[in-house]
């Protein structure tokens, strides 16, 4: 596995084998099996799904290697049928960006050194044996000792290529990157949106914290020389454009606030950033959009899609394809080198990352992804509200009980925040100054006669448009959750 790692990792745009089979796991688990990896691992749901295959591999590899001591034949059936399963995966791989002949390689090649490895162990074991049944004194362990260091030999190198040479092309590419200025830049950040408690959000997000959920296994290594995107579909005139077409037009920056429809009820999967693009609506005009559309269907290099609305990427949000984050091109895991940003919808239908394609089209002639696993194709995101401070059974002086957290309502902008100490009457939290209306806002609440003890507090929103949170409990399945965030803490 190590040798086909390190050769996919030569091959530009090749998943591993590895990567293969875990691709496959992904997109054939069912929803609630997501659901669970995401909520009880986070962000380490991808290593531990690699290290799931790994651990198998190695399982039925030690499996193979017991057997072949006395049914070599055996053996080598079980480790051919392994290999079988993970060409057949490389070969409906939808992740590769190379040709299918291509990326069945270092599959292949896997096959080839497994079975050669375990036939040379075997091999040499049976003459270790024979030679020391005939000569007591162990005589016979050096070939055997030779042929085991030369597999770990290979496994260690191959290791070692699949861990320099990943992600090499767009990672050199980013690096000589630098983003001209924008025609609109986004104002200043007003002051006071900081509500000054520790503990609380950055109002901006910044690159390394930003919340990372997408179906990738391996980050596409997508250089920005040679990338392209293609808009197509229900068009007057189809375009594809460069890296350098993108840079080299007018480019706006705006602050926006992102949410993952996985985000449970007070949970990570949200964050602020500044981006820098294209508007949407500015791409779409240059193509003509034809009547009759109502979507566009966007695709990853990964092959990922989603679905959105025609309107909200022409009307007057911040749409936009997105080349940088926060001052910076695009990192590799949030998109590099162009993404889609779409305010007020959530990530699955609005934020592809890697982008290579928007289709103008009608919901009625496509699906995306995840509509296709329960989740509905409309998807605006429902306001909500965090606590961040106090964190699960914190401890307060009782002089020094100031809490805290995030507000946001997309498109719509927060009027007020309250919170509730255990169950009792909603007080008007202090609110953060607002930057727009597409961005979180922070809140603060000073509880100055907190009383000795254990305490809950609960929090709730209320929307420009004058909505107020609802306290009913929502699924994420099949568009989001509801219900309000509520943290236990002690004052001392």
């Amino acid at each position: 596995m190590a040798v086909g790692t390190g050769v996919a990792a030569l091959l530009q745009g090749v998943p591993s084998p590895i990567e293969s089979v875990g691709n496959r796991a992904i997109d054939y688990a069912p929803p609630f099996l997501k659901e669970f990896a995401v909520k009880q691992f986070g962000t380490a749901d991808k290593p531990i799904l690699i290290g799931g295959v790994v651990a198998t591999l190695a399982l039925l590899a030690v499996v193979a290697g017991i057997i072949g001591r006395k049914k070599p034949r055996v053996a080598i059936a079980v480790v051919g049928v392994i290999g079988l399963i993970a060409v057949l995966c490389a070969a409906i791989d939808r992740t590769t960006t190379a040709g299918r002949a291509l990326t069945l390689v270092p599959s292949v090649l896997t096959v080839v050194v497994s079975l050669g490895a375990l036939i040379l162990l075997l091999a040499t074991l049976r003459e270790r044996e024979e030679a020391a049944a005939a000569h007591p004194l162990g005589l016979g362990r050096r070939g055997f000792l030779k042929a085991s260091l030369g597999v770990t030999a290979l496994a260690v190198i191959g290791g070692a290529v699949g861990q320099l040479f990943g992600d090499a092309a767009a990672a050199a590419s980013r690096a000589g990157i630098r983003l001209p200025g924008a025609a609109k830049a986004a104002p200043a950040v007003p002051s006071g949106v900081e509500v000054g408690v520790k503990g609380v959000s950055e109002f901006v997000t910044p690159n390394r914290d930003f919340y990372r959920v997408d179906t990738a296994l391996r980050i596409p290594d997508v250089p920005a020389e040679g990338w392209s995107l293609r808009i197509h579909g229900m068009v007057d005139q189809e375009l594809n454009l460069s890296y350098r077409d993108l840079m080299n037009m007018p480019l706006e920056e705006h602050r926006v606030t992102l949410t993952c429809v996985s985000n449970e009820v007070g949970g990570p999967y949200v964050g602020n950033a500044l981006w820098l693009g294209v508007r949407t609506a500015t791409l779409l005009e240059m193509a003509g959009v034809q009547a009759g559309a109502d979507a566009i269907k966007s695709t990853s290099a990964d092959r990922w899609t989603a679905g959105s609305p025609i309107e909200t990427v022409t009307d007057d949000r911040n749409a936009m394809v997105a080349i940088g984050m926060n001052g910076e091109p695009l990192p590799l895991s949030h998109g590099f080198p162009a993404r889609l940003v779409i305010p007020g919808l959530y990530g699955f239908v609005s934020a592809t990352k890697w982008l290579t394609e928007i289709e103008v089209t009608k919901f009625s002639d496509f699906k995306g992804y995840w509509t296709t696993r329960d989740y509905t194709a409309l998807a605006p995101i429902k306001f909500s509200s965090r606590i961040d401070v106090p964190k699960s059974f914190q401890a307060f002086p009782q002089d020094k009980v100031r809490l805290g957290g995030v507000a946001w309502a997309q498109t719509v902008g927060i009027e007020k925040v309250e919170v509730s100490i255990d169950k009792g009457e909603w007080v008007e939290a202090t609110l953060g100054a607002e930057d727009n209306n597409e961005t979180w806002r922070q809140w603060s609440y000073q509880w100055d006669d907190a009383t000795p003890g254990n305490h809950q507090v609960t929090i709730r929103a209320t929307n420009k448009d004058g909505d107020t949170q609802t306290s009913e409990r929502a699924r994420i399945r099949p568009n989001g959750t509801t219900g309000w965030h509520s943290v236990q803490f002690r004052v001392e």
